[in-house]
């Protein structure tokens, strides 16, 4: 999405709604091709063989593209057509003739009940994915093109082709201490990990207004993240996370980092990560150290978040990615280079804004992976110069 849409191309990949995965285009030639063959082989060796016993099967090959009532036509076609070879050689009435008649019907009949049923699960599917995708809609506001005092740019490119349903999320809020941000990635995947996202973002949402600084949302989100652990009975529930906190007034940006993919910072035409010190994933501060008592966050420091300050002024962009764009293989099964390809684009060249960041890896990823094994969501954000 370029700042408003979570699923539009050129910086998003999926179908306004869900659709399932239609049957290949040669399957809907199958049947007319299959009787084809039939008729010919019949032509060239009705003496030897009984192939118009063949066309029995033609109303299953039409159940795997087709519909109910082509179903139930192809069934009559068959039965038409097996009646008509047969009393071309005299054979109309001889009883195996007619075994393969109610054959070819009972054939017939099971599979207009199976079309009738594929339509009907077809039609189940698409509701259910529809709900679920408009629940991430939900989850995933589109972000506008200026968010307080930056330019900002996203992308939500899912796995599955025509759904976004995944555990990708991110956000971006202006607030009185300045505009806050979170990008991140949930353990699990399908409707559980939307529900995950459900209760990170909706923690993240509160935390941003409140909290008194990027450590304090951190802890809020660690202990909302406990929480749902617990309701959901999942000891292993964990998500990564980098959040940021811009002061235009200062001029920096604060990153705390917990166990995600390091952003990229793009100023002065280079382009290099901002490292920080190890953190463990929100969910598992426990490991660490003792939660604080319930209502107060964490400090900062070796038992809590732990966040580092950097310049950020007019044309520099941060970008914020999941792991599902670096870790996206080629067909030599080498990850995506995100720096290098950064570098090769825009290092030594005139600042670029967030969405010619994200529009660039929209277009450049695909020429080096052609089919995605995770979810990908980024994030770009710049100063604005006002005025």
């Amino acid at each position: 999405m370029r700042g408003t849409r979570p699923d539009t191309p050129p910086t998003a990949a999926a179908d306004d709604g869900f659709r399932p995965a239609a049957p290949p285009a040669w399957t809907r030639w199958l049947p007319f091709l299959y009787t084809a063959l039939v008729l010919l082989l019949e032509a060239a060796l009705h003496k030897e063989w009984a192939v118009s016993f063949f066309l029995i099967a033609l109303p299953a090959i039409a159940a795997y593209a087709f519909g109910p009532a082509a179903v139930a036509a192809f069934t009559a076609l068959a039965i038409l057509l097996e009646g008509s070879l047969a009393a071309t050689a005299h054979h109309l009435g001889e009883t195996h003739h007619v075994t393969a008649d109610i054959a070819t019907a009972v054939v017939g009949i099971l599979a207009t009940a199976l079309a009738a049923h594929r339509r009907s699960q077809e039609r189940h599917l698409v509701h259910a994915n529809s709900v679920a995708e408009a629940l991430m809609r939900a989850l995933l506001r589109p972000v506008p093109h200026q968010v307080g005092n930056v330019l900002a740019a996203c992308l939500y490119r899912p796995s599955e082709a025509g759904t976004m349903v995944g555990g990708d999320l991110f956000d971006i809020r202006a607030t009185r201490a300045g505009e806050r941000a979170i990008i991140g990635d949930v353990r699990g995947k399908g409707l559980p990990a939307v529900r995950t996202v459900a209760a990170l973002l909706g923690s993240f949402r509160d935390a941003a207004y409140e909290a008194h600084d990027l450590p304090a949302v951190a802890a809020r989100l660690e202990r909302g993240l406990v929480r749902e652990a617990e309701e959901t009975r999942d000891a292993e529930l964990f998500a990564t996370a980098v959040l940021i906190e811009y002061d235009s007034l200062a001029h920096q940006v604060t990153v705390a980092n917990h166990g995600h993919v390091e952003p990229v910072l793009i100023s002065r035409g280079r382009v290099r990560t901002l490292d920080g010190p190890p953190a463990l994933p929100l969910g598992l501060g426990r490991l660490a150290a003792p939660h604080a008592p319930d209502g107060q966050d964490r400090p900062d420091g070796p038992d809590g978040p732990v966040a580092r300050t950097h310049p950020f002024t007019r044309g520099d962009v941060l970008l914020l990615v999941t792991d599902g764009l670096v870790e996206a293989r080629d067909t030599g099964g080498d990850f995506y280079p995100l720096v290098e390809r950064l570098r090769h684009r825009f290092e030594g060249r005139p600042a670029p804004g967030p969405a010619d960041v994200v529009d660039f890896l929209n277009t450049d990823l695909p020429r080096h992976t052609r089919t995605l094994h995770d979810d990908v969501a980024m994030l770009a954000i710049a100063p604005h110069a006002p005025g």
